[in-house]
């Protein structure tokens, strides 16, 4: 198969999307994917959530296969330390999936002649599709916090012909020297928004994140800055990245800490909240501050289901809630002074009585100072938080 057949069975891939603009899916074409991909990959299929080796040299077909298919593949694992071949540790770099990043270039709505500002160079693809879609006149600053990582995407963009402004440093301080912006675009995860991006954006500027909190699903944001220097947008779908070095900190499952651990009992089945809709993840994040893990499923036997709910600020402070079958009061592990379930359940129950709001009637105001989460108008504030 050669490269241009490749290329339009990667648009195609997009089509069902429905709503990708035309000019999204010219640049996919002007800019080939595969001189962003290093030979060696791994990639997570969504039947077995087991990782998978791609090689360009043991298995060049596969590899190209995957590089122009709707694939993310991971490029980097604990930040560098441990070889891809090794294939277990963090994912901390990748090559996000072609329908992820032509959806968000599509909220983003870059035009000829902006001036862009990208959070998370990555591989370099995206902010060779930005500088594609500014034109000549326009103008891309790419950020990339990892050395290493901006090396390699220098190289790539170089192959390919792009020509960004390349910052290495930390994104969440923007880059104050290229600005103002008219879009800013994010390509790694964030629990709060730095005001230094909305700060560095004109007025009417365009910022597109994922917004990532950490309870439940993520989400997509898009925000608009007034000329007030506050921001305004609303959440317009899904949208999930590796978090931004800088808002790292939070374990996967909370430690088990010296402090006496409550054993306390719920009615609550603790699915209700692992399987709840987006919107009340959002509203449960915002009310609470609290972050989770679980996906609501049993284990391998069916019998144990464990939600895990943690306080970031507070590394032993931590609640687990385990479902089993045929009971009617499930068990409530508790480390800390925090009622976490408590307060997960209050949130959770908020949100029902707003009338089970979905995440497309939220919205968020960003100030020099807090982030307003507000439901159906910026003047109907739900739940402040610090910025």
């Amino acid at each position: 198969m050669d490269l241009t057949v490749r290329m339009e069975a990667l648009i195609a891939d997009l089509d069902p999307l429905g709503d990708i603009r035309d000019v999204v899916k010219q640049a996919v074409r002007a800019v080939p994917r595969h001189l962003f991909i290093p030979d060696v990959g791994l990639i997570s299929p969504r039947k077995t959530g087991t990782a998978v080796l791609i090689d360009r040299d043991a298995d060049p077909r596969t590899w190209w296969d995957i590089v122009y298919s709707d694939t993310s593949i991971v490029t980097q694992l604990d930040d560098g330390r441990t070889d891809l071949r090794e294939m277990e540790g963090d994912y901390t770099s990748s090559a996000s999936a072609p329908s992820t990043v032509a959806d968000l270039l599509n909220l983003l709505d870059p035009r000829p002649g902006h001036r862009v500002l990208e959070i998370g160079t990555g591989t370099g693809w995206t902010a060779a599709l930005l500088s594609h879609l500014v034109g000549a006149h326009g103008e891309v600053s790419t950020v990339e916090v990892d050395s290493a990582v901006a090396g390699q995407a220098a190289k790539n963009l170089a192959a390919a012909g792009a020509q960004p402004h390349l910052v290495v440093g930390d994104g969440a301080a923007g880059c104050p020297q290229r600005a103002p912006f008219d879009r800013i675009h994010v390509t790694c995860g964030v629990r709060t928004v730095p005001y230094a991006w909305v700060e560095q954006s004109r007025p009417g500027a365009v910022i597109v994140l994922p917004y990532c909190p950490g309870f439940g699903t993520n989400h997509a944001l898009r925000l608009v800055t007034m000329p007030d220097g506050m921001a305004i947008g609303r959440f317009p779908g899904f949208a999930s990245y590796m978090l931004m070095r800088s808002q790292r900190g939070i374990h996967d499952r909370p430690p088990r800490g010296p402090e006496d651990k409550h054993h306390l009992t719920t009615r609550i089945d603790p699915r209700t909240i692992a399987h709840a809709p987006a919107g009340a993840d959002l509203a449960i994040a915002a009310l609470t501050g609290l972050t989770s893990n679980g996906s609501g499923e049993p284990d391998e036997d069916g019998d144990l289901y464990r939600l895990w709910v943690s306080d970031p600020a507070e590394p032993y402070s931590w609640a687990a809630v385990d479902w089993r079958p045929d009971t009617v009061r499930y068990k409530v592990f508790q480390v800390g002074e925090r009622a976490l379930w408590d307060e997960v359940v209050d949130a959770y129950f908020r949100w029902v009585s707003w009338g089970e709001p979905g995440r497309d009637r939220f919205g968020m105001t960003v100030t020099p100072e807090e982030h307003h989460l507000w439901l159906d108008s910026p003047d109907h504030v739900v739940a402040q938080r610090p910025g």
